[in-house]
């Protein structure tokens, strides 16, 4: 068969580039190695039937909020997407039994900084309504391919209506440590740390330089225009795009593992399945596949482009991930109040010298002797994911090894996931009920997915990293994943990468999708 465009991997980076080419009137054939769609967001029962767990992506904010939904939020809609909001978005808890948390209802979040500090919640309200006239600017960057007329045109409009202070302003932003940007804007730890503990949802500790940015927008964004996640799990997102693909005569392969990319001369002409079936593409080869796959094992090695392959070898994965999911009997009995059960995010990092700690720790190769934890609560929302009564929790385990060298809580003996993977998991859920107490006698069921484990749901996630890759500076930006390949095209004519190891990176906002198609379809 030919098509004009293949789609390696039903990501939804994959499926956004597939409908965008698509409604440009391109042919396009979707394959994928698993046996259903989705790569990091899939809902399944791992636990007990009728619990629907989101195995690793739960957030859909940064889909809500994307220019491929603004374009196609109606035919989603018509294919059952469905979101649900939540008034209160995130907490963290802290080791003395309280907590601060940020809800849509700005005096609610006010108050209860104001109630730490009168200096800090005036600074959270003008941090906010800073962010009402910087946000277009800084997500139109964002949103546009790296580099390109369109960044430039968003840096022109900015220095145009803000002025040149502003665009130096942003440079440190975009340059700060989390560290550095929070102790210029507020003095209470505890306001600081509940912002910081979203540098941990990348790679980045208190320290880490180019950091702050994630913390400040998504603590903005969640007061701003709140967090949603999925009606029923997050794969309500893939079932609409894989829907909608194919009600518009879109080929969706699935059990269909790509042994070889296939070229003709110096271009991709399409791909060799395992099964021996071979798809010849006429305009483009898009993979949504860690380009250390692609250059690893579908293309053959070749002289030509040897510096471009060197460089994407030593593209650094970042930290592991466990993910462990529980049926229960009820919702968490959480020591700082009954309120925390209705946020749909509780971070369990209290402070910085923890963060810095879990974080030096991991990357030595250790098992942390205190992880740091985002603990979803998507029932608390959506009763439609468990039996009447009954609730799910999501626990995101951030950060840990990829390779285990030893323990620094010096109890676990093995240095192998599979080996280790329930006693740490222990050790997360003993963490847990120190804030939650009796939260282990409302355990029916458990399942845990160690960072190994996450790999082998996912290859892309290649040693546990959620992120297809460090976010770290030089990794970033104009250097994801390889300077001077930025934009998606690769050394071979035709091939083209998309997906979270390339700009603008991890999340569900299927920008890199989007944006190449957008690309390739002028």
């Amino acid at each position: 068969m030919t098509y004009d465009a293949i789609v390696i991997g039903a990501g939804h980076n994959g499926l956004a580039a597939a409908i965008e080419l698509q409604k440009r009137g391109w042919s396009v054939a979707v394959v994928e190695a698993k046996s259903e769609a989705g790569g990091a967001v899939k809902t399944r029962e791992v636990t007990l039937p009728g619990f629907r767990h989101d195995l690793a992506a739960m957030n859909l904010s940064m889909f809500a909020g994307s220019a491929f939904f603004a374009a196609n939020k109606d035919a989603l809609t018509a294919q059952g997407l469905g979101l649900v909001p939540a008034a209160d978005c995130f907490a963290s808890v802290f080791r003395d039994g309280t907590f601060l948390g940020v809800s849509t209802d700005l005096e609610k979040t006010a108050g209860r900084i104001a109630a730490l500090s009168e200096k800090d919640a005036a600074a959270w309200r003008q941090m906010l309504a800073e962010f009402g006239s910087d946000a277009p600017h800084i997500f139109g960057l964002l949103g546009a391919p790296m580099p390109s007329w369109r960044s430039a045109k968003v840096a022109w409009k900015a220095w145009r209506e803000k002025g040149t202070g502003w665009l130096y302003d942003i440079a440190r932003l975009l340059l700060a440590s989390p560290r550095d940007f929070l102790d210029s804007r507020f003095e209470h730890p505890k306001v600081k740390a509940m912002m910081a503990a979203w540098g941990l949802h990348l790679d980045f500790a208190p320290d880490v330089a180019g950091g702050a940015l994630f913390p400040y927008l998504e603590s903005m964004a969640n007061q701003a225009f709140g967090m949603v996640i999925g009606k029923g799990g997050a794969d309500t997102i893939i079932k609409a795009m894989t829907g909608l693909f194919a009600s518009k005569g879109g080929t969706l392969l699935l059990d269909a593992p790509v042994e070889a990319i296939t070229l003709s001369g110096d271009k991709a002409s399409g791909v060799r399945l395992a099964d021996g079936r071979v798809l010849e593409a006429r305009r483009a080869v898009i993979s949504n596949v860690h380009p250390k796959l692609v250059f690893g094992k579908l293309l053959p090695k070749d002289a030509g482009r040897a510096a471009y392959e060197r460089k994407i070898e030593a593209f650094r994965a970042g930290p592991g991930t466990m993910m462990i999911h529980l049926a229960l009997d009820g919702l968490p009995d959480w020591r700082a109040g009954a309120a925390l059960k209705s946020f749909a995010y509780v971070h369990v990092a209290p402070d910085f010298e923890m963060m810095s700690r879990v974080y030096a720790q991991a990357m030595d190769g250790l098992l942390p002797s205190e992880p740091a934890l985002v603990v979803g609560q998507p029932t608390a929302l959506d009763s439609s994911r468990a039996p009447d009564g009954k609730h799910v929790l999501w626990v995101q385990v951030r950060v840990l090894p990829a390779q285990i060298r030893g323990d620094a809580g010096g109890e676990i003996a093995a240095t192998d996931w599979d080996g280790a993977k329930e006693a740490y998991a222990d050790r997360v859920l003993a963490l847990l009920e120190t804030y939650a107490p009796g939260l282990r006698a409302k355990i029916l069921g458990r399942s845990v997915f160690s960072p190994l484990d996450l790999e082998r749901e996912n290859p892309n996630l290649i040693g546990g990293d959620n992120l297809s890759g460090s976010h770290h500076l030089d990794q970033n930006f104009l250097f994801r994943p390889v300077a001077g390949y930025s934009r998606y095209a690769t050394p071979v004519k035709s091939l083209y990468c998309c997906g979270a190891a390339t700009w603008p990176g991890a999340g569900t906002g299927a920008g890199s999708g989007f944006m190449l198609a957008d690309m390739l379809g002028k």
